[in-house]
């Protein structure tokens, strides 16, 4: 009989985590659930808990929560976490797990953009294994299997363009809440959401494709591709481009990176490129989304502290517009402002990058004061 494979999850509540647990009840003869997180959501926890058989759960919230998920790394037989908590508070428990040489299925943007080479020189010493879940990055992950990656050309990560890639640009400034959080293709949580409509996301995406990959930043590019069937390719130097195809779905890579090295079905449908029709694709356009041009330069200048900033700032100007604080447009302008206080230095340790991380943060609050 096969082993079954033991899984903890980080942030269990959430978009990928709900959708990671579907995936695992389908498959129960596969995986072994022996941790689970919420941020405050306990009611959910204790029903997934209740649900699942997970052997332990608790909330990220709790003062203890990095000693208590420390004993678990080191006393539970883990074979994989999966880390989808979002923020900047999930930068420790990403180090944690590939301290302590487990495999990680990597959710988590903010630990690379802000503490890539600490976090990917650790995984190497250990052994850990990241396997990435954003679509974009498992299409590369997937698509260099077998490759040597001296012979890559560059790589295009593929972007949906968001729900606003056709408004008309005098009406930006008016963009609600609602309608920010109403993504054409994807279902994902309050925070990506937003980021997926400004672009900020394929900027952190650029940056975490990086370290992931090794890659240089001339050999990466983007390409809005509006119905996301693509979800990013690899150019080859001989000519050839390998990509990843598929619905857009976020059960595929999440299944994909659980059930690593192999593959588990799920309940996503297979692509049938007749019923699809056509697939298009353009240029971005950097003047409407000014986010992904910001990430660029900051991604140009190789800069640990120019990355965490960017990080901690558009977290903390997505924050406000949720909480109606600010306008819309004016979260790339809380960017660019902060981005030019910068009064901290490039990352030698996850603290750093932490400490870093906290400072950015308070540093974007005060100037989203002057904006409210």
């Amino acid at each position: 009989m096969q082993k079954r494979k033991k899984i903890g999850i980080i942030g269990a509540t959430g978009s990928i985590g709900t959708q990671a647990i579907e995936l695992l009840m389908q498959n129960q003869d596969k995986f072994l659930i022996e941790f689970i997180t919420a941020h405050n959501n306990e009611k959910l926890l204790d029903q997934i808990q209740s649900d699942t058989g997970a052997k332990h759960s608790f909330l990220t919230t709790d003062p203890n929560y990095e000693n208590i998920l420390k004993s678990y790394l080191e006393t539970l037989d883990i074979d994989m976490v999966l880390h989808a908590a979002t923020g900047i508070n999930g930068i420790n428990s990403a180090y944690m797990i590939v301290d302590h040489g487990i495999d990680i299925a990597l959710a988590n943007k903010e630990s690379l953009v802000t503490a890539g080479d600490i976090i990917i020189n650790r995984a190497k010493e250990t052994g850990s294994n990241i396997v990435p879940v954003d679509s974009e990055h498992s299409a590369i992950f997937q698509s260099l299997i077998g490759h040597n990656t001296k012979d890559i050309e560059s790589i295009t990560l593929t972007a949906s363009g968001g729900p606003f890639r056709t408004r008309p640009s005098d009406s930006m400034d008016y963009i609600s809440i609602e309608e920010a959080l109403n993504h054409p293709k994807w279902f994902m949580g309050n925070k990506v959401s937003i980021d997926s409509a400004t672009m900020m996301n394929k900027g952190l995406e650029l940056i975490e494709a990086k370290y992931l990959f090794n890659i240089d930043h001339t050999k990466l590019n983007v390409v809005i591709h509006p119905e996301s069937i693509i979800h990013s390719l690899v150019n080859y130097n001989d000519g050839s481009t390998i990509a990843q195809l598929g619905y857009p779905d976020m059960k595929i890579p999440i299944s994909y990176a659980l059930a690593y090295p192999g593959r588990v079905q799920n309940a996503a449908k297979c692509l049938d490129l007749a019923e699809v029709g056509e697939l298009t694709f353009f240029k971005p356009d950097f003047t409407r989304f000014k986010a992904l041009q910001i990430a660029l330069d900051a991604l140009e200048s190789n800069s640990n502290k120019r990355f965490i900033m960017l990080n901690s700032s558009n977290e903390a100007a997505v924050m406000a517009f949720l909480k109606g604080d600010i306008k819309f447009m004016d979260i790339t302008k809380i960017v660019e402002l902060a981005i030019e206080e910068i009064d901290f230095e490039d990352s030698k340790t996850v603290y750093d990058a932490i400490d870093s991380s906290k400072k950015a943060y308070e540093k974007a609050e005060q100037i989203i004061k002057k904006f409210k």
